[in-house]
């Protein structure tokens, strides 16, 4: 099946499964010792309900909304992910061509295995940096200022990674360099075409495959003098990416910070934290208007963009879901995702009541009972 024919994320989600070998699957599906948090953020989503209005003309509905000064088509944005080099040979470009295609902004990671100004170039649309903090001060001014000069529109902090989380199903964390070249060979004899088509790249240096400690930026914990600092020195919007709770809100939009990302990492980080939907409407309460809210962590359905949309966030972030497409059909299988988000969405707006975005509010949400499950149990991804 192409990705073109997938009525839903998870099919599309499945072919990306099926044409990657396990250990790179693997690396994709990871999430922190126990995976707890891995299957709470689907969970959590699963146990709300809906409560639609009645009595509205919706024969015309409107999708599109303002991030960061930006104006996107729909509320899903593309977020910094390490691997799209791993999964397919257009790695970053193509994500970023997908996401301009399809109205939206795609976040580059800082573990890119493009150059900034190469996707730059390739993105017809905006374009959002993660940043990492690096050790070396001047290493992280170099990154800011090539982002600026790449024509980037904001700038997202990472805060939740002072140390890298230990993500189980990633076999390069359990396997010496050794091991996992002997894995990654097994697996390519199973997907030849996978490795005709990715491999070559990466052995030419583009992404560095064969060790985890080679794939990380060393981490730099990030202090509210960081923070202060990245506001003097970058002029666009500034925005932080990994906050649980509510408590640091107030004092980073002192700081300066004009947006927050509710996110665990995709429980990639710290196992047992709560899903980031859970945590989404207190950090919603503590900004209080004075910032941009957004989330990721779990979104598979339009009406989990719903009711993010509903709990106050400005819009949703997806990572592992755009990764699949890639892998499933390159440019047009990220596309395919974002095309079915889009429909199902607009499709629940109509079902709840809604003309646009901008009427979502939480008056169309209710939590349903312990044990409860609005949709039947999905495969863990985040």
């Amino acid at each position: 099946m192409r990705p073109a024919r997938a009525a839903t994320v998870a099919e599309v989600v499945a072919l990306g499964r099926r044409r990657l070998p396990r250990p790179i699957a693997g690396i994709v599906d990871s999430g922190a010792d126990g995976e707890v948090t891995l299957r709470a953020n689907v969970a959590a989503f699963e146990r709300l309900r809906l409560r639609p209005r009645a009595l509205v003309d919706v024969s015309e509905r409107d999708l599109s909304t303002t991030v960061a000064g930006t104006r996107v088509a729909l509320p899903v944005l593309l977020a910094p992910t390490g691997a799209p080099a791993l999964v397919h040979r257009g790695a970053e470009p193509a994500v970023a061509r997908a996401a301009a295609r399809a109205g939206t902004i795609y976040v580059q990671a800082t573990t890119s295995s493009r150059p900034l100004v190469e996707v730059a170039r390739a993105a017809a649309g905006p374009l959002w940096f993660q940043l990492y903090l690096a050790r070396d001060r001047a290493l992280t001014e170099a990154l800011v200022d090539r982002a600026a000069a790449a024509g980037v529109r904001a700038l997202c902090v990472t805060v939740d990674s002072a140390v890298a989380g230990a993500r189980t199903r990633d076999p390069r964390t359990r396997l010496s360099a050794r091991r996992w070249e002997a894995r990654l060979a097994a697996g390519s004899l199973r997907h030849p075409r996978w490795a005709a088509r990715v491999l070559p790249a990466n052995l030419r240096g583009a992404v560095p495959l064969l060790h985890p400690a080679r794939t990380r930026v060393p981490p730099r914990p990030v202090t509210a003098g960081e923070i202060a600092w990245l506001r003097a020195r970058w002029a666009g919007p500034l925005l932080v990416k990994g906050v649980v709770a509510a408590e640091p809100c107030p004092r980073l939009i002192d700081l300066g910070v004009d947006g927050i990302v509710v996110s665990n990492h995709g429980g990639r980080q710290l196992d047992g934290l709560p899903a980031s939907i859970e945590v989404l409407p207190e950090v919603v309460a503590a900004v209080a208007g004075r910032a941009e809210v957004l989330m990721d962590g779990g979104v598979r359905r339009g009406t989990d963009v719903l009711a993010a949309l509903a709990f106050g966030a400005r819009a949703v972030l997806v990572g592992r879901p755009y990764l699949y497409g890639l892998a499933a059909g390159g440019e047009d299988g990220v596309v395919r995702v974002l095309d079915i988000l889009r429909d199902e969405l607009d499709r629940a707006l109509a079902l709840v009541g809604c003309r646009s975005v901008a009427e979502v509010g939480p008056d169309l949400l209710r939590t349903a009972g312990p044990g409860q499950s609005a949709r039947p149990p999905s495969t863990v991804m985040t």
